[in-house]
């Protein structure tokens, strides 16, 4: 399969959440997205246990199912967003606009995306303890990013998103995800308008770095 060629900081540091220049209107082979999955199935987890199962789904329906309760959990955050933007001010103001309208832009196409990928995790995290989560979500999480990047070295993008899972039982039954397994993260993945990602501005690494102590 033809790849874009990256060199491994390139891949690290354009990798990004694609929302609006995902390609709706061009099918995704099959065979890419396992290709990725496989890839993804080289990361760590822990004590190697490797728990996690993928659910790839094509099905207009069942798109269309999980698309609903996507929409259902995320036009109310949304629009709480567009209600705090109001008042904020200064160079941020703008980046949080377009990260917001990007998102709004995705809930109102997700069941377009030609692919959706659920990840999930064997446990109930409900039954998990608060000091065990970050191990729990620690054997899932890196798997999905090596799939995002998998992703973007093939010329195909995804966003990370969660706000799905306030309906994760509606989700669970419509896909017959059995008892016993979370939905860690959804993936809507296409291919992108175009490959000329940059990397992101990020704050100083000095705002944030701390040695030996904060």
């Amino acid at each position: 399969m033809a790849q874009l060629g990256l060199t491994s900081d390139e891949l690290l540091t354009t990798t990004r959440s694609v929302r609006r220049r995902l390609d709706l209107d061009r099918p995704v082979e099959p065979e890419i997205i396992e290709d990725c999955l496989r890839i993804a199935l080289q990361a760590p987890s822990g004590s190697n246990a490797q728990g996690w199962h993928w659910i790839v789904v094509t099905d207009p329906t069942l798109r269309a199912g999980i698309a609903e309760c996507y929409r259902r959990a995320a036009l109310p955050y949304l629009d709480s967003r567009e209600v705090e933007l109001k008042a904020v001010d200064g160079p941020h103001a703008a980046a949080h606009q377009r990260v917001t309208d990007s998102a709004r832009y995705l809930t109102d196409n997700m069941h377009r995306v030609p692919v959706l990928v659920l990840g999930c995790l064997a446990g109930d995290v409900e039954q998990i303890p608060a000091a065990y989560q970050a191990g729990y979500w620690g054997s899932l999480f890196p798997a999905a990013w090596s799939f995002m990047l998998a992703l973007r070295a093939r010329g195909l993008g995804s966003a990370w998103t969660t706000l799905h899972l306030q309906y994760a039982a509606e989700v669970a039954e419509l896909l017959g995800i059995p008892a016993g397994y979370s939905q860690g993260v959804l993936l809507p993945v296409a291919y992108t308008l175009g490959t000329d990602f940059r990397p992101a501005r990020r704050e100083p690494l000095e705002t944030v770095l701390h040695r030996d102590r904060w």
